[in-house]
């Protein structure tokens, strides 16, 4: 796939506000600092689309982004790490699994992890969520620049070891990105083509 137009339509804090639209939606989220505006800037060759910043926690709102005009990108707040009041914390919790669990449109999340840290509980944890919850979900391991090749496996079994002790009976799929070597953009970029195709082609609401 190629990504010719990403045109940004909306931000907003209540699910209930999303667009109207049925188009299949891919929502992107991460521990803060993650660096996943960089990837979503890297995904849709607009260096601007997405706010990047040095502090974790830049993204507040769900923001969706029409790409090519037939799906949308969904650019969700991080969780945990953000310097923010317990009470603003919760409120992003809130209309975060509110998005997740009423919005229709969703066809799959992508849940970044920082491939240079071993496996972190907050991470294990949402994953969990989103596995009782029966939310599709891949995994975007991102940074892979920022580490060697046998680093980067050992760590993705750490994951793997992890996951299976929370009693998963596979790992999600998951991918190997870098923003700044542009790396996994193709692998990534082909998932979500196919998986619409599957959509488009099975579900007559779409």
């Amino acid at each position: 796939m190629k990504i010719n137009t990403a045109e940004f339509i909306i931000s907003n804090s209540d699910a209930a506000k999303c667009p109207k639209e049925f188009l299949p939606e891919y929502a992107f989220i991460g521990r803060s600092n993650v660096g996943k505006s960089s990837l979503i800037n890297m995904l849709t060759n607009n260096k601007n689309l997405a706010k990047t910043s040095a502090k974790p926690g830049k993204t507040q709102l769900i923001n969706h982004f029409k790409i090519n005009n037939n799906w949308f990108l969904v650019d969700l707040p991080g969780y945990g790490y953000a310097k923010v009041s317990k009470k603003t914390k919760s409120t992003f919790q809130k209309f975060i699994t509110d998005y997740f669990e009423t919005r229709e449109q969703l066809v799959c999340a992508f849940v970044l992890i920082d491939i240079r840290h071993e496996a972190q509980n907050i991470d294990i944890e949402f994953m969990s969520y989103m596995g009782e919850s029966e939310i599709p979900f891949c995994i975007i391991f991102t940074k892979a620049d920022k580490i060697g090749k046998m680093k980067i496996q050992s760590n993705i079994a750490a994951y793997k070891k992890q996951m299976f002790a929370n009693n998963w009976a596979e790992m999600p799929q998951y991918f190997i990105t870098s923003s700044l070597e542009s790396s996994g953009k193709e692998e990534l970029l082909a998932y979500i083509d196919e998986v619409n195709q599957e959509v488009f082609k099975n579900n007559s609401e779409f």
